[in-house]
């Protein structure tokens, strides 16, 4: 694993913006979500400010492998804007992995189905959502979410 997780890192780009006449738009923020202290969560708080969701889990070595750059973004964002870091595996065992690394980021277990435009099929699949519930970045695979590109993508987003 550490060696898929050093080449994924190696071949990381920054996530690519959907073109505005290509993005879908959130229809129902209702979605019930887990934290790991088992308190519910519903995605509808997010519903008019940015949102980053990832879908993640411990033993996909692409996502093990883009982490380091979401925790860089949430250290800088993670007042700013929502993040939403989704996975279905037992609490216990992503509460080691985060202890492990050191990291701080808001994870949430998935315990009902995702609004129809965030389900995927694919591990990592991460989505940058606009204030307008607009799907401006739907990302599969791993990426460097702390590039130049994305902060400014998040500053303009941000602003409006």
């Amino acid at each position: 694993m550490p060696i898929q997780v050093f080449v994924q890192r190696l071949v990381s780009f920054s996530p690519s913006e959907a073109s505005e006449d290509e993005r879908e738009t959130i229809q129902d923020y209702d979605w019930i979500l887990l934290q790991l202290n088992t308190e519910e969560a519903n995605f509808s708080q997010s519903k008019g400010k940015v949102t980053i969701v990832n879908f993640w889990a411990t033993w996909c070595p692409p996502c093990v492998a883009e982490m380091p750059s979401f925790q860089k973004l949430y250290d800088t964002y993670g007042d700013k804007l929502d993040f939403y870091f989704v996975t279905s595996e037992k609490a216990e065992k992503v509460e080691k992995f985060m202890e492990k690394n050191h990291y701080t980021l808001p994870i949430y277990i998935q315990a009902f189905k995702a609004p129809e435009q965030l389900e995927s099929s694919v591990l990592p699949t991460s989505y940058l959502i606009s204030k307008s519930g607009e799907i401006v970045i739907n990302e599969e695979g791993a990426a460097d979410w702390n590039s130049k590109k994305m902060r400014k993508l998040l500053d303009d987003l941000l602003a409006k």
